[in-house]
């Protein structure tokens, strides 16, 4: 039985959210919302709705017990992480970028439970948007710096829905 890329519709609507929400605070940001739009758009039908259909491997139990344990770690992981970086520490402005770093992360179990090891790649660029972010955070100007970093997590988001399904040979 074949199906459609779900995987890859998640990914853009995620990278188009974060682009829409973050670009505000942004040089450009009519036109980096526009093209995150098209982009999207262009996911949605080149990958999702006109791509190949991709056969459907039904996952394991450990595979989905693995995908539950990791959303449910992130949705703790989100506020209360957010809630030290703001009351705590004093770094309201950081929170995107540990936002980013947690979702990013969250995708590295996938790889080995779902036989899609594009997902080690998505979740490394997603730390290294992170990292920077939180540098960028820490020594400049804090909103700018945390608006790219949503803005430059939606586009990698983005990117990686265009790939569309890449699944091991194994």
């Amino acid at each position: 039985m074949s199906t459609r890329p779900l995987g890859s519709l998640v990914g853009a609507v995620g990278g188009l959210v974060f682009v829409l929400v973050n670009a505000g605070a942004v040089p450009a940001s009519t036109l980096w919302r526009a093209a995150a739009v098209l982009a999207a758009v262009a996911v949605v039908w080149f990958v999702v709705v006109r791509g190949p259909a991709v056969e459907r491997v039904e996952p394991s139990r450990t595979a989905l017990r693995t995908y539950g344990f990791c959303v449910v770690a992130m949705l703790v992981a989100l506020p209360v992480g957010a809630r030290v970086l703001t009351d705590v520490l004093d770094e309201p402005d950081a929170v995107l970028p540990w936002v980013v770093l947690v979702v990013g992360l969250h995708f590295l179990p996938f790889a080995s439970a779902f036989g899609l090891p594009v997902l080690r790649w998505l979740a490394a660029a997603l730390v290294a948007v992170a990292t920077a972010g939180a540098a960028g955070v820490l020594t400049t100007d804090g909103a700018t710096a945390a608006g790219w970093t949503g803005v430059a997590a939606g586009v990698v988001l983005l990117a990686f829905a265009a790939l569309g399904p890449r699944r091991s040979r194994a």
